[in-house]
């Protein structure tokens, strides 16, 4: 049977039926009578060369050739409903699925994504936040917002932008900390990344003391402790800017040291989309914001 001889109709109908396992109820899911439903199917399996369903006296139940046929029929009728469901002012909506940082997501890409959603309506965005830490392929995602040095295996990776890091902390911490010294007596928190904070006093001038503050996977949390009167927090301010503004967060010296940038990465293995490119290039053009 050839694709172009596909009996929709009777696939739908045989759907249906094995669904409920009755011709009456799939008759009147369908909106159409129980004779043409049956009809429907006997065709088919005519066409076919083989029985699908055991007519039983209180209904039906699916031979091996059934049981085997069902699963491609509704998975076919799955895909095909959700691609017209994406269907949008005459044009297919396109999904991408973006990996993102936490920090970044919060701090840069939310207060400005309505700007690339207003400018590229066929894209249906999907982000999923992460610790930089993302497997593109594991996690079916398109692309992903990394901060690092651009060196990930298997990987294309297109440059953002530096996100340079400097102490931050809540204001009653602030206003003990006259001078950069003045840190040693703090508690300072710590990402993952062990130099940037001896990074950062080389940087001041002074001699890198131990650091044995708490550790945080996310910068984003790390923030939070902070803004808790918990501790020091080496961040980018430029992440957290709106409770720099309101206050709320305090940058009390104004030496910054850079541990890498954040990056769009996407398999190396597989061609951008055109939902990728947009969003690649609406990234690039607002980067410098």
């Amino acid at each position: 049977m050839s694709r172009a001889q596909l009996p929709l109709n009777a696939l739908r109908a045989f759907e249906a039926s094995a669904r409920h396992l009755s011709f009456t109820r799939a008759a009147i899911e369908l909106c159409v009578t129980q004779a043409a439903v049956s009809h429907q199917v006997k065709g088919l399996e005519a066409r076919l060369g083989a029985t699908l369903f055991r007519r039983l006296p209180r209904g039906l139940a699916l031979t091996d050739e059934g049981m085997a046929l069902l699963p491609s029929v509704r998975d076919s009728f799955d895909k095909l409903g959700d691609v017209l469901d994406r269907f949008e002012g005459g044009r297919v909506l396109e999904v991408l699925r973006v990996g993102v940082v936490g920090t970044f997501a919060v701090g840069w890409l939310l207060p400005r994504l309505p700007s690339f959603l207003e400018a590229h309506p066929f894209v249906d965005l999907r982000l999923f936040t992460n610790n930089n830490r993302a497997d593109l392929a594991g996690e079916g995602l398109d692309c992903a917002v990394r901060f690092g040095d651009g060196a990930w295996h298997g990987t294309e990776a297109a440059p953002l932008f530096e996100a340079p890091m400097s102490p931050l902390c809540a204001p009653q911490v602030a206003e003990r900390l006259t001078e950069p010294s003045a840190l040693l007596a703090e508690t300072l928190l710590r990402s993952y990344r062990a130099a940037d904070w001896p990074d950062w006093f080389a940087a001041a001038g002074l001699p890198p003391p131990p650091v044995r503050g708490p550790v945080f996977d996310s910068s984003w949390v790390m923030v939070e402790a902070a803004l808790q009167g918990f501790g020091v927090a080496l961040a980018p301010p430029m992440m957290f800017a709106r409770d720099l503004q309101q206050g709320r967060l305090v940058r009390p010296f104004e030496t910054q040291v850079s541990a890498g940038r954040y990056w769009l990465t996407w398999l190396k293995s597989r061609a951008p989309s055109p939902a990728l490119l947009a969003f690649q290039a609406w990234l690039s053009g607002t980067s410098g914001e």
